[in-house]
């Protein structure tokens, strides 16, 4: 079967094609025949060795896609061959608060992950998808979809009526906004862009902000919002955005804790958490369980998930050099033709 691996060094150039062997299910796993993956920003670093710079290598990169069971080994009950099924990213986080071993589990790093014609995993680390979605999709669920849905939903608990502020139109920031749509909030957007703003106005937002041409942001969104403050941010630059993050939620909100986009530290004056009794979160994915409530209100609501650019899996490179630009708005992917 064909893959891509980081083969001998990190870098973009030592992401290349590879034959391997097709593997055979073992007792309680299943065989899938990948239809589609999806790129997150964690791929991106891994391949360029800011993620994970002691992998062992060579690794199969990605922690995200779909594809069609087509062999079970023994005592498979959770599916069967013909399902559709997504990859879960830390295979052995089911339900419940996450671990470190569940966490030593995730796809594209330290296991092998999903940029193959084939893969092997247990029973339990798939899900089924909803019926609506296409592959490429469904294969922007995992990651992006699942963390947006834990910040907003499993944490957060946002309901109709409130505020959500969402930074960029990347796939954990646009899953958001729909996800936040759907919930019944109203959602502010930011972005460099007003091209990108007025994507995102046209996906639901009820106000964009140009942080270029506003770089106080924070206190622009609270003036949105009447003085008040936003309910919930959902924070993707980190060292670099979190001042402004505090400017923008109310007293008693949350911000949730995602990405590292703009800096992986930063001075941050604690009082405004202190006195405004902010609760700061750090989200990381979540479980199978959460997979599976979102997918429901996915299915539910038909909801159908942003994809920027679809590249066929011989051009995989060229996906991750895309990404590198910043310019997509929803996800990159990549689908093997049938």
């Amino acid at each position: 079967m064909k893959v891509f691996e980081i083969r001998d060094a990190f870098g973009l150039a030592n992401l290349v094609p590879a034959e391997r062997p097709v593997p055979e299910p073992g007792r309680r796993q299943v065989r899938l025949r990948m239809r589609a993956m999806s790129l997150n920003s964690r791929d991106l670093r891994l391949v360029e060795g800011l993620y994970n710079p002691k992998q062992p290598l060579p690794v199969i990169p990605c922690s995200d896609g779909v594809g069609i069971v087509d062999a079970v080994g023994e005592d498979v009950t959770r599916v069967k061959p013909g399902d559709r099924v997504a990859t879960l990213s830390a295979q052995k986080w089911l339900g419940g608060p996450p671990e470190r071993e569940r966490l030593r589990t995730t796809l594209g790093s330290p296991l092998d992950g999903t940029l193959a014609e084939y893969m092997i995993l247990d029973d339990d680390g798939v899900v089924v998808v909803p019926e609506h979605l296409s592959d490429v999709e469904a294969a922007t669920l995992p990651c992006a979809g699942l963390t947006a849905w834990s910040a907003l939903v499993t944490q957060g608990g946002v309901t109709a009526g409130d505020t959500v502020l969402v930074q960029g139109t990347g796939g954990v920031s646009i899953f958001a906004l729909q996800i936040a749509v759907m919930l019944g909030a109203r959602v502010i957007a930011t972005s460099s862009s007003d091209e990108k703003l007025e994507r995102a106005i046209q996906l639901g937002a009820w106000a964009g902000i140009n942080y270029r041409e506003n770089a106080a942001w924070g206190k622009q969104a609270r003036k949105l919002t009447g003085g008040v403050g936003v309910d919930h941010v959902v924070e993707v630059g980190g060292g670099g955005t979190l001042e402004q993050s505090l400017w923008a939620v109310r007293i008693g909100g949350t911000v949730s804790v995602i990405g590292v986009l703009a800096g992986i530290s930063t001075e941050v004056n604690l009082l405004p958490i202190l006195m405004q009794n902010v609760r700061l979160q750090g989200i990381l994915v979540g479980s199978r369980d959460g997979f599976e409530a979102m997918n429901k209100a996915i299915a539910q609501h038909k909801m159908r998930p942003v994809v920027d650019r679809v590249f066929p899996f011989v051009e995989a490179p060229a996906a991750f050099a895309y990404m590198g630009e910043g310019k997509h708005v929803g996800k990159v992917c990549i689908q093997i033709e049938s």
